[in-house]
């Protein structure tokens, strides 16, 4: 028999935290060694529950300060918390870099935006579709008890799509707004992301792109939690053969 992972899970007591539960104790790879709650020591609890992998699914204000416990307590991280910013993963980049030359150990972080393997796909069609397109807007909605915005889903296709676009030469999209620039969005690398926050939705985003003429319209949609949990799954199962510093859950996909 395949020796099991064993999986610690930070958030526990949340909705995503739970599902991830439910995910792991149901996969026969996989065991759920530790789940927890906001209050524990972070490096204690995996430590002693003999954790290899943790998953966190925390909030901002608390994910990066997890993420380098686990590393100090040698720890591979599976992190869907959102609120990170480039200098944040820097940092952790450079503690993994750290850890694992003096350790020499080979452990992993795994931050991805979004698990839902169709909002992955979505992420990479819309950055495929961005330098053929003059001009390109992203919509995110999420339910209202959602602590950030915009999202890091939506940040990250942002950032993909203006990529896109310097890649292929373009310049800034036309936008004659004089007044109101508030109404217009947040900037994130020159593309702008509206954020919606309804009662009754879960996880969806929207991609729009246009040229004279035309419209491409791109959308995923994530109706329950468990949506994410492959991609969860697929991250905890590869992360200790990702030493280092892993961002987006394409990379585990290979496209």
């Amino acid at each position: 028999m395949t020796q099991q992972i064993r999986v610690a899970v930070l958030g526990a007591a949340g909705r995503m935290g739970a599902t991830t539960c439910a995910a792991v104790e149901a996969a026969a790879d996989m065991e759920l060694v530790a789940r927890v709650e906001a209050g524990q020591d972070v490096a204690a609890a995996v430590r002693g529950a003999g954790a290899q992998v943790a998953v966190d699914f925390t909030v901002p204000g608390a994910t990066e300060a997890n993420v380098h416990a686990l590393l100090d307590a040698g720890v591979h991280a599976v992190v869907g918390a959102t609120g990170w910013t480039d200098e944040s993963r820097a940092r952790v980049a450079e503690h993994a870099a750290r850890v694992n030359a003096e350790r020499e150990r080979g452990l992993g972080v795994v931050i991805a935006p979004n698990f839902a393997l169709s909002a992955v796909l979505a992420m990479r069609f819309a950055a495929q579709a961005a330098r053929f397109f003059e001009s390109a807007e992203v919509i995110e909605l999420h339910h209202p008890n959602k602590v950030d915005a915009p999202s890091g889903t939506a940040r990250h296709t942002a950032e993909a799509i203006a990529a896109a676009r310097r890649g292929a030469g373009l310049g800034p999209m036309p936008d004659a707004t004089e007044t109101g620039w508030e109404a217009r969005g947040a900037d994130v690398d020159g593309v702008r992301v509206h954020a919606v926050r309804l009662r009754g939705l879960v996880a969806h985003e929207e991609v729009l792109l246009g040229n004279p003429g035309e419209q491409l319209l791109i959308r995923q949609d994530s109706f329950d939690r468990v949506s994410f949990m492959p991609g969860v799954l697929l991250a905890v199962r590869q992360v200790g053969s990702r030493p280092g510093l892993t961002v987006g859950l394409e990379h585990l996909l290979e496209l």
